[in-house]
């Protein structure tokens, strides 16, 4: 099944690239995308095809930051009804809340968690994706849309403690600095931000409990999840659980608030099991790992969820046919 997301993800792409001086129906048509269709912002495309054209733009118009240039030029909480409700929520955590309640419908390749340590607040996302395909653009989109989703909320009151990417860093950082205002940590374990726990509960001037519970009797009949979109669904919780060794069908089960049983019935349904789906992301996981010098391979191991090396290094050479370190000297560029 191919992951797909709502044109909307492109909105601002015509202006920011005329602005930069480059023709957005050429990079279309070299995607195979059709202008008018992108005219619908629930239309629906690839994620992999989305992620190559952003790779794509940032290329041909020499410009690094293209994705958080894109975030930037896109209106704030422009998610249609589901931003209606967001700008009405009381407070961020309740925002956040309902981007997890109504993920299927907000994009359905990209994964939200949220962690809570004391007063540490850890916000990760995770764009899944089947296809080996660049993900730089993409993933700064992502960042930066939701940082500017909690600065709509927030208003001068948002001050986040430090914003994470999996990538390395440019040379030039100053647009991440004026995008996002403060400490930028690259090479990070996860992509996402860092806040502080009283910033979730920071009340927002503007709710409107009357116009949220309207908006949410809009979205009600489109949240269910399917037979296919809960294959998706509980990828997604693997890909964001996984790293920190919590990928097990019981908390699995219960982030996507079902019982156990009643997902694996699910899943039986539309053909595969949990055990399936685990292999599968802890392969492209491993994947996109291993094709990165900068993972130590006992760092690969943690983060694929096992706790001991030697696991993991049986696991791999049965799956790739290669120790780990054999294979990434085969496949050192």
């Amino acid at each position: 099944m191919v992951t797909m997301v709502r044109a909307v993800t492109l909105n601002g792409y015509f202006q920011l690239t005329r602005r930069l001086g480059i023709n957005p129906q050429a990079l279309l048509r070299q995607a195979e995308l059709d202008a008018a269709m992108l005219a619908n912002p629930e239309h629906r495309i690839p994620i992999a095809t989305l992620c190559e054209l952003l790779e794509a733009t940032a290329q041909a118009a020499s410009c690094p930051t293209f994705g958080l240039q894109l975030a930037e030029a896109r209106q704030e909480l422009d998610f249609g009804v589901i931003g209606l409700m967001f700008a009405h929520k009381r407070t961020l955590r309740e925002v956040l809340q309902a981007a997890i309640q109504y993920r299927n419908l907000l994009n359905e390749a990209l994964a939200l968690h949220v962690e809570v340590a004391d007063d540490k607040v850890v916000i990760r996302e995770e764009i899944v994706v089947d296809a080996a395909v660049p993900m730089r653009q993409a993933t700064e989109l992502a960042v930066g849309v939701l940082a500017r989703t909690c600065g709509a909320l927030l208003g001068t009151s948002w001050h986040p403690n430090s914003v994470h990417f999996t990538h390395t860093a440019l040379a030039d950082t100053r647009f991440y600095r004026h995008l996002f205002g403060c400490p930028l940590v690259f090479e990070s374990d996860f992509n996402g931000i860092v806040c502080t726990a009283a910033d979730l509960d920071c009340p927002n001037p503007t709710a409107d409990l009357e116009l949220v519970r309207y908006t949410e009797c809009l979205l009600e009949p489109r949240s269910h999840a399917d037979e296919h979109s809960i294959v998706q669904e509980v990828r997604k919780a693997i890909y964001l659980l996984l790293p920190l060794e919590m990928a097990t069908i019981e908390q699995v089960a219960q982030r996507l608030h079902l019982g156990t049983r009643t997902m694996q019935r699910q899943l039986e349904s539309a053909g595969t099991s949990f055990s399936d789906l685990v292999e599968q992301v802890r392969h492209n996981l491993a994947l996109r790992y291993m094709m990165n010098a900068r993972y130590p391979i006992g760092r690969v191991a943690v983060l694929l969820g096992y706790t001991r090396q030697a696991s993991f290094t049986r696991w791999f050479t049965a799956r790739f046919g290669k120790t780990p370190s054999g294979w990434r000297a085969a496949n050192r560029k």
